[in-house]
């Protein structure tokens, strides 16, 4: 049995959850992946996340939190510049979901409402019959993420929670994405409606440190912030009737299958165009 079979599928473990996914234990734990004293830690981590050096720009790290929030070399996630075509926010492993009556439902039995989600029932309605995508971030990805798309953006919203894992044991057991910690704004766009841009903190990670917070005019691909240590999730909500996804990445969702994408590649086009 492994850990988070323990923790999820087990009364001990379901007893260990709270403390575990608190966010001071968080906290704590960020501020010791800041300091000089966790540096030792960078070069087996890099090992067993299978990092490609060749990819990343790897010197200068002070701290373990430097590393995990390495920049990529110049060049190396080009941002798709049709602008009748939505990108990806970021690195991740890519699902998405048809909106219906305001439920959503990610991964077998962990279904959760929209309202539940954003905590606004306004907002909420303009996504129904719209789309969810779901952008799952493990260990290993690059975890600076940029704006999905350009457009005005709000005040950001911060919602307190919990901190559970955002591995598919997790989203099978519980409704992570309505209990765990998160961030969004929303993004009043010319091809693609009122878009809803999520940062959702998942089990260990320290911080979801996105770089204005406030009312912005903002450009596509350009970087928004980044999540330190741990796997965590981007969510984008969608108007219906504004995009069109690639069939091959809405065809593998329906099949329960995650797609790997890019930071800027291309995953839908602009209905019409």
């Amino acid at each position: 049995m492994d850990g988070l079979h323990f923790l999820y599928h087990t009364a001990p473990g379901r007893a260990l959850l709270h403390p575990l996914g608190s966010r001071a234990l968080s906290k704590v734990c960020g501020a010791f992946l800041d300091c000089k004293l966790s540096k030792p830690l960078i070069k087996g981590f890099v090992k067993k996340a299978e990092i490609d050096p060749e990819e990343y720009i790897m010197d200068g790290f002070t701290c373990f939190n430097d590393c995990f929030c390495r920049r990529v070399k110049e060049g190396l996630r080009p941002v798709e510049q049709d602008p009748s075509v939505m990108i990806a926010p970021s690195d991740g492993l890519l699902s998405v979901w048809p909106i219906s009556e305001d439920t959503v439902i990610p991964v077998k039995q962990s279904e959760y409402s929209v309202r539940r989600l954003l905590r606004d029932s306004r907002l909420a309605e303009r996504y129904e019959n719209g789309l969810c995508l779901v952008y799952r971030l493990c260990v290993n990805h690059y975890h600076r993420y940029g704006y999905v798309e350009s457009g005005r953006k709000s005040v950001n919203r911060f919602i307190p929670g919990v901190l559970h894992t955002v591995r598919p044991i997790a989203l099978e057991a519980r409704p992570v994405f309505i209990e765990n910690c998160r961030e969004y704004t929303c993004i009043r766009t010319e091809q693609f409606g009122v878009l809803t841009q999520m940062e959702v903190g998942a089990m260990l990670v320290g911080k979801i440190a996105n770089h204005e917070t406030g009312r912005a005019n903002v450009v596509r691909g350009t970087e928004k912030g980044t999540f330190l240590y741990g796997g965590s999730t981007i969510i984008v909500l969608v108007e219906p009737d504004k995009v069109a996804i690639d069939p091959e990445i809405l065809a593998a969702s329906l099949e329960g299958i995650e797609t790997p994408v890019k930071y800027g590649q291309a995953v839908g086009r602009k209905i019409g165009s």
